[in-house]
């Protein structure tokens, strides 16, 4: 992000000046000690939030109000509030990319747990909503020893459309479901489950239809998202919903980008329409860095840097009429004062509060540690693994030769936003755990714009009793403002590769360290590489979990969150066309739309175990009950054999159990991810399967679990059709579960129904 943070409640003409930090555990407003405003009635905590809001607004100045909108708020020091500033980050750990937070004296770092593409590949909410609330448990411990905010711009949920994007790495993946489900479950562990109290408050970005920075001369801020009513609904603004709905999440950031000609930061009908009335956030919406000011430098969507912060603010859902009134400030300040009232900043004394005892002693503990060790593990994914290459074993493999720029990295393994880890485990250091290594980079870094140092590393490899080449990118290949060209591997990596492989005199294991996908056909159909490991950015203990499952202490069982498409497909397709689905010689993008060929398809990872799926109890049909009046039955349309939504009885009813048994075949224990997938009938809607429902189990060798997967009718089956209206089609919906198949039949209930009554139909 940009240095300068501006609220989408705010007028752009303000700067954010240099960051306040609290040095002590002084409270942010509220003093007990301070007699004349500990009797306000802001202060009682007794009184309920809202009321407390109004009593503070009404307290203010104009002028204190404005102050209080930027995103490092100035104190008000006659009515004991303090300065405060908003903006942390919280990724997957407590990130010093913001000013709200930096690390030092009794904080000297927190737990970095994998980058959000690598535990996305988990597929495991619990997994999602642990790490949060670890995270926020770190925060809140910086909160109270004047280190850090509670107010953070995490996580990210845009949909990862495009496999060159520099800011995939960030997001859960391609799928709305899958980062729906993410979003929410890391949400309700940074915020909390006590009630209307935040334990920290996040915020969903980037809303919406928001995947690229900069790529082929097109910028995020000059970018015109043209984007169909049908993929807003049916792909983009999924996850935004789930954040909002389903995560209770306290704030949504709008993008940089316009959709449709509209910035996304004035848009009445994206942000108030959707985001506050249809969705119901309880909380505030805020603009990404400088966004409103990009309104008039940048879009020249107003005539005057004021008119940009007042369009911004009634596209938040103010009373239009004159170009801005003091009721417009008052609304935009509600939110903001609300979400810090419900974190308890204005209840006084942080010690007596709850979370008031986290310290320097909750950070970085064994435990946190542990679990990022545990985050990794689950997130790796084995691509290949031909004539069981893995695990190497320490009886055989005592000398391994690890090869590659990414070999020995450390702040390459927790990718971006992330801050001060608590220690690194390297790949080679973690290797080196197993068994005696000889180490050779092979390039000058991820770039190898050389071969010189190849033939050293030919040389180990035939020293070795077996030979892991880490391969990759970066954050200089693939990052915020920087999109790639290609899906290739950089420079010389593939000619040092296939040089190592071929001088290797055990088995070869190549390891890819990146965020977006890479097209490494020429090592896939090697039978020299006899296995191929996908980690991402794996977090702090990144090496320890490579080595572990190398040499088998774990066992694999992550999943693709994205397609890894081969190079010619991004060869014929501009970033810029938004379009999800296929036609007109367009390949259509993510595995929901696109049909042509691949290099490992969304949900491939294998493990060194084999599992066995049965059926052991499934519905085979459903009906579908409508609304009892004429008029809305009229307007399903039945004639395209499909009802809307919102014409059925969307309640626990419309929720189906799905019972599978998944029983461990193999000699070795193993987590199984179970995906289950769902095909419509035949139709104007998605012609490939799609994602509705996911679960992770762990199963002993010989053992047998059996795991409910709940279908809901209106969330999982239905469709959005062109004019992005959700629909529910009858007929035979087939259920796709690794190799079994299984079809429900929905049929319309037209029980109820009063067909003599003459009703016209909606336009």
């Amino acid at each position: 992000m940009p240095r300068h943070f501006l609220f989408l409640t705010l007028f752009l003409i303000f700067s954010c000046f240099g960051s306040r930090f609290v040095e002590s555990r002084v409270p942010f407003a509220c003093d007990p000690r301070n007699g004349l405003t500990r009797s306000l009635r802001f202060c009682r905590t007794s009184v309920p939030i809202h009321v407390r809001v109004q009593d503070l607004i009404g307290r203010l100045t104009l002028q204190e109000k404005i102050r209080l909108l930027v995103n490092n708020a100035a104190a008000v020091p006659r009515l004991g509030i303090q300065g405060y500033e908003w903006w942390s980050e919280a990724l997957h750990g407590v990130s010093n990319v913001g000013p709200g937070t930096r690390f030092g004296g009794a904080f000297p770092g927190a737990t970095s747990f994998p980058q959000v593409i690598t535990t996305a590949a988990a597929f495991n909410e619990s997994l999602w909503e642990e790490i949060g609330r670890v995270v926020s448990d770190e925060a809140r411990a910086m909160y109270n020893g004047g280190m850090a905010g509670l107010t953070y711009w995490s996580p990210n949920v845009n949909i990862f459309r495009d496999p060159r994007w520099g800011r995939g790495q960030e997001t859960p993946g391609e799928d709305p479901v899958l980062s729906g489900k993410y979003a929410a479950s890391y949400v309700r562990g940074l915020q909390g489950n006590t009630g209307s109290r935040l334990k920290v408050a996040a915020c969903c970005k980037h809303y919406t239809a928001y995947d690229l920075d900069n790529w082929n001369g097109v910028d995020r801020y000059h970018f015109n998202a043209r984007v169909s009513k049908q993929d807003l609904e049916d792909t983009y603004n999924v996850p935004f919903k789930a954040c909002v709905v389903e995560g209770k999440v306290a704030s949504v950031m709008c993008s940089y980008n316009q959709v449709n000609g509209k910035p996304t930061c004035a848009d009445p009908d994206i942000l108030k329409n959707t985001i506050r009335g249809q969705w119901r956030l309880n909380g505030y919406i805020v603009s990404d860095c400088d966004s409103v000011g990009v309104l008039y430098n940048t879009q020249h969507y107003t005539r005057t840097p004021e008119e940009a912060a007042a369009d911004a603010i009634k596209a938040e859902g103010a009373v239009r009429g004159g170009l801005l009134r003091e009721e417009d400030v008052n609304l935009a300040l509600a939110y903001t004062i609300t979400v810090q009232m419900r974190l308890g900043m204005f209840d006084g004394e942080p010690s007596a509060q709850p979370f008031g005892n986290l310290g320097p002693r909750d950070v970085c503990t064994p435990a946190h540690q542990q679990l990022a060790l545990q985050a990794a593990h689950q997130g790796i994914v084995l691509l290949k693994n031909s004539a069981r290459t893995l695990p190497l074993s320490t009886l055989r493999h005592h000398t391994v030769a690890v090869i590659g720029p990414n070999s020995d990295v450390t702040v390459t393994m927790i990718g971006n936003y992330a801050g001060v880890a608590c220690g690194y485990t390297t790949p080679l250091q973690g290797i080196s755990r197993y068994a005696k290594t000889i180490h050779q980079a092979g390039c000058f870094g991820v770039a190898c714009n050389g071969n010189q140092l190849i033939g050293a590393a030919e040389v180990a490899a035939r020293q070795a009793d077996a030979t892991v080449l880490v391969m990759g990118l970066d954050q200089s290949i693939e990052a915020e403002f920087i999109d790639r060209a290609g899906l290739l591997l950089p420079g010389r990596q593939q000619e040092l590769v296939s040089r190592v492989a071929k001088a290797s005199r055990g088995p070869v294991v190549l390891v890819l360290m990146c965020g977006g996908p890479v097209d490494v056909s020429f090592a896939k159909n090697d039978p020299r590489i006899g296995a191929i490991l996908w980690v991402g950015y794996p977090g702090q203990a990144g090496g320890a979990a490579i080595a572990d499952v190398l040499f088998g202490r774990a066992n694999p069982g992550g999943k693709l969150p994205m397609t890894w498409y081969p190079q010619d497909y991004v060869a014929r397709l501009p970033m810029t066309d938004m379009r999800m689905r296929a036609g007109r010689g367009y390949p259509g993008r993510t595995y929901r739309f696109y049909k042509g060929p691949v290099v490992f398809p969304f949900g491939h990872g294998m493990s060194y175990t084999t599992f066995a799926h049965t059926l052991s109890k499934a519905p085979n049909q459903f009906s579908v009950p409508i609304a009892t009046s004429l008029y809305a039955f009229k307007n399903t349309t039945i004639s395209s054999n499909a009802i809307r939504v919102a014409h059925t009885n969307c309640n626990d009813a419309m929720s189906l159990g799905l019972h599978v048994d998944v029983k461990n075949t193999g000699e070795m224990a193993g987590t199984h991810t179970l995906l289950v997938f769902a095909k419509p009938p035949a139709g104007n809607w998605s012609p490939n399967k799609q994602l509705i429902g996911f679960k992770k189990v762990h199963v002993t060798a010989g053992a047998l679990q059996s795991v409910r997967i709940d279908i809901h009718v209106c969330k999982h089956l239905s469709v959005v059709d062109k004019f992005g209206i959700r629909r529910i089609p009858m007929g035979e919906h087939s259920l796709h579960i690794g190799d079994l198949k299984h079809s429900i039949s929905l049929q319309a209930n037209l029980e109820g129904i009063n067909f003599n009554n003459d009703v016209p139909s909606l336009p």
